[in-house]
């Protein structure tokens, strides 16, 4: 029975794959030839050519940028920022992710759209707003005075805008994923006797691991590559409070064009591996299909 529905089947699965590749083989093709040279153009071309003028003057010269005093000062930050932001956000995404999809509560929504907000709202704004409620003639700004407390102007600043801007990365891959898997594994194992914790760590946990890892990475790279709210939040103090992105303004502004490209290509770089990474999950995620997820689950 099953071989004759499946012939039964095929003739309509055949015909639906030749209908949408009926177009001639020159739109293909042509497809292909403007997707390329979009990508040369726009994407490949400017990546080769911060590259190039990094090395303009030599590998000396190039190192000398990055072991500059100020350089290295900025790579800490860019590295603490987002090794402060990426875990809160982390935490935040899993739980925001867990409540949408596996509760239903007066609000959902609404939280949602909150979620959603960094999207549509502008780093210079969220910058504004932190200047607005911690600066000096803000809201909180007496008062943070008065303690000795610094927030703008300072690392909290940055780790602030940084959190902001980055938020809804870990929280927007993990909700369509948990809300398409549904409730009915967490609600075998509660059946089964195991409390909120094991059912998490042995049930939710392998099916969202892929998703949760994807998250990270896309939070991490838009953690290190941020400008415009640490801009506003930092007050471009060197070696204190200028992250990469504004190092390399500063340098650029100078004139200093080879040091301004030696911190700009290794911004680049780490762009790329974070690039090598995304491709290994999703690789690894489209080879652990519903038979790998129910290994991973099995006790």
């Amino acid at each position: 029975m099953a071989t004759a529905l499946r012939r039964r089947v095929d003739p309509a699965a055949r015909f639906e794959a030749r209908a949408a590749t009926r177009e001639a083989p020159w739109v293909k093709w042509a497809l292909l030839a403007v997707a390329l040279a979009f990508f040369t153009l726009f994407l490949l071309m400017p990546l080769i050519a911060v590259f190039i003028e990094a090395l303009r003057k030599g590998w000396e010269t190039y190192f000398s940028a990055l072991v500059e005093p100020d350089a290295l000062a900025s790579i800490r930050l860019t590295l603490l920022a987002a090794g402060i932001a990426v875990p809160l956000n982390l935490v935040f995404g899993v739980a925001a992710a867990w409540a949408i999809a596996k509760f239903e509560f007066r609000g959902k929504h609404f939280l949602i759209t909150l979620i959603d907000l960094p999207f549509s709202v502008s780093p210079v704004i969220a910058g504004l707003v932190y200047v607005l409620m911690f600066g000096a003639q803000g809201w909180f700004g007496p008062w943070l005075a008065a303690h000795d407390i610094k927030i703008v102007f300072a690392v909290p600043g940055i780790v602030l805008a940084t959190v902001f801007v980055t938020f809804p990365f870990v929280a927007r891959e993990l909700i369509p994923l948990m809300q398409a898997q549904g409730r009915e594994e967490e609600e075998a194992a509660v059946v089964l006797g195991a409390n909120g914790w094991l059912t998490f760590w042995h049930v939710t946990l392998p099916n969202i691991r892929w998703g949760l890892l994807y998250g990270v990475i896309l939070c991490n790279a838009r953690a290190m590559g941020e400008f415009g709210a640490v801009s506003v939040v930092s007050g471009h103090i060197r070696g204190e409070t200028n992250t990469m992105p504004l190092h390399v303004e500063i340098l650029y502004n100078e004139y200093q064009f080879a040091a301004a490209f030696a911190v700009a290509s290794l911004l680049a770089l780490l762009a790329l591996v974070t690039l090598g990474i995304k491709t290994w999950v999703e690789r690894n995620a489209a080879r652990s299909g519903p038979g790998a997820q129910d290994e991973a689950t099995a006790p």
